[in-house]
């Protein structure tokens, strides 16, 4: 119920605009993201590259109305891939479809991304929005890959469709970052139990290591906080002799850092997502519905008022 209204919530334009002017909204929102501004992910990116922990990075939007407003994201970026490069940093790009315009058509889409990929110095990540955007953000992805082979794709666990898809696109050798899915979905979509999704993302990180190992795919990212999972791919990388720096574990900015830090420390690779931008509400409501547990912290800000 609780993950269900959080969900909700997400997509609730009224809330949107309403609850982020709450003080306690946003010092809770701090727990996940070092700031608004590129500064605040530059400067966490630099410390945690003293850690030995690498990063991604992403500007937080979502479906631009119009192609002029993907062209400025699209500047941002650019922006902001120069300074990762100035700043010597291993810190790649995440970016939404939607956000560089696929409402506006999946060529523009492809065009923008195949952009940000020619300028970027690591793989660009692709995020896979709600289960309507799938086949254009596969199609997008697809044709900027032609042109650019750093750029990754996201793929969902708790969909149906998933493992068929990750089937379709393993021939072109393709770096994948593995996440549970956050998006309220159907039952005939997505998988309604947490069971469920646990063995489906379970089974395909096994698959994308293997496949890893076998040479058939480029980086498989692992994404998730639940450390059995995390267990699971530690045992499957060591039993295959899977080094190291062929995979990794991505982790959010300010969920188990110290779980990060510890997983560093035995070897395990790890690269953390930060979140940045004015645009941070639909994003948030679906963090805490990945872990509602959460809501608590939450609610301890507004006492703390």
């Amino acid at each position: 119920m609780l993950k269900s209204a959080l969900l909700w919530a997400s997509t609730n334009p009224t809330m949107a605009q309403r609850l982020p002017k709450y003080g306690f909204v946003r010092r809770a929102v701090r727990r996940f993201m070092p700031g608004e501004n590129p500064e605040d992910a530059l400067r966490e990116g630099g410390r945690l590259a003293g850690e030995g922990i690498p990063t991604l990075v992403t500007c937080l939007g979502e479906n631009v109305t119009t192609e002029s407003e993907a062209q400025k994201v699209v500047d941002h970026y650019r922006s902001l891939s120069a300074s990762i490069r100035e700043a010597g940093l291993d810190m790649e790009l995440s970016v939404k479809l939607t956000h560089l315009g696929l409402d506006q058509g999946t060529a523009l889409a492809a065009r923008n991304l195949a952009t940000l990929a020619g300028e970027a110095s690591g793989i660009v990540w692709v995020d896979m929005e709600a289960s309507p955007y799938v086949d254009a953000t596969l199609d997008a992805w697809r044709e900027a890959r032609a042109r650019h082979d750093n750029v990754g794709i996201c793929l969902q666990a708790y969909l149906h469709r998933t493992e068929r898809d990750f089937e379709e696109i393993l021939y072109e050798t393709p770096h994948v970052r593995l996440v549970k899915g956050a998006y309220m979905e159907p039952p005939d979509i997505a998988m309604p139990q947490k069971s469920a999704v646990d063995e489906a993302f379970r089974k395909l990180a096994s698959r994308m290591l293997r496949e890893r190992h076998a040479g058939r795919m480029g980086r498989p990212a692992i994404a998730t906080h639940d450390e059995r999972l995390i267990g699971d791919a530690k045992r499957i990388a060591f039993e295959i002799g899977l080094p190291a720096d062929r995979w990794e574990i991505d982790m959010l900015y300010g969920i188990r850092s110290q779980t990060q830090r510890t997983l560093v420390r035995g070897g395990v690779p790890v690269r953390v997502l930060i979140s940045y931008g004015t645009h941070w509400f639909p994003w948030y409501m679906r963090r805490l519905a990945e872990r509602p547990a959460n809501v608590g912290f939450v609610l301890r800000q507004m006492v703390s008022r």
